[in-house]
């Protein structure tokens, strides 16, 4: 017979925590992005089109900050979102060294589109949660991640 190995008390409950933050996470990610793979779309191409339609024209590097993407990554999916009619670049009156990234009415009809599916498909993860677990939830996961979120 196996015997489990243990790196004390303290260190196998931190190992389990991060085991059930993983597995949660990637469980609700998976549900998460149906909605968007439904509307034809990847997950970085949903969150440009996304902060665009909620935040107005930004910045290249406003889109990566704002959604946790990566320069080169956000380039190939912003210039397929082009390709496809929506979104489009305009250089910046404020510093013609760099373009801005403005959603097209094509594109702002995709987001009305799949955006309340996704957010029907978010409450339906979260309902299983009282309003007071998800506050709860909310503020340990700001305190585990030390930043605002």
């Amino acid at each position: 017979m196996k015997t489990k190995k243990t790196y004390g008390e303290q260190n196998d409950l931190n190992l389990k925590t991060l085991i059930a933050l993983s597995r949660s996470f990637q469980s609700v990610h998976k549900r998460e992005i149906k909605t968007i793979r439904e509307g034809g779309l990847t997950v970085a191409q949903f969150g440009v089109l996304e902060i665009l339609y909620h935040k107005g024209d930004l910045r290249i590097c406003d889109i990566i900050e704002r959604t946790l993407s990566t320069g080169g990554n956000m380039t190939v999916v912003i210039d397929n979102l082009e390709k496809e009619g929506l979104v489009g670049r305009y250089s910046d009156p404020n510093d013609r060294r760099a373009s801005l990234i403005s959603i097209t009415e094509k594109g702002k009809k995709l987001v009305e589109e799949i955006f309340p599916k996704h957010v029907e498909n978010i409450s339906e993860i979260f309902d299983v949660l009282s309003s007071e677990e998800k506050q709860s939830l909310i503020k340990l996961l700001k305190k585990v991640s030390g930043v605002e979120i």
